[in-house]
């Protein structure tokens, strides 16, 4: 369990859940997705890899990637 520790954790705040409303008002994500997109960029996040969101899009300073993807 220890191993986990060295990552930083987003916690939910008013904050995330008002930036995750704006990310699927612009991107027509689900709220979900949009919520985990919102903790990337909160945390600083250049990339955040989804292989259910679209590889390579952009959304503000986060860049989707697909891992699975060539």
């Amino acid at each position: 369990m220890k191993a986990w520790s060295r990552f930083p954790v987003q916690e939910i705040s008013l904050d995330i859940v008002n930036a995750a409303l704006v990310v699927r008002g612009r991107h027509r994500l689900s709220y979900w997705d949009s919520s985990i997109v919102a903790a990337a960029q909160a945390l600083g996040c250049r990339e955040l890899l989804s292989e259910d969101m679209n590889h390579g899009q952009r959304i503000g300073s986060v860049k989707i990637v697909n891992p699975f993807r060539d």
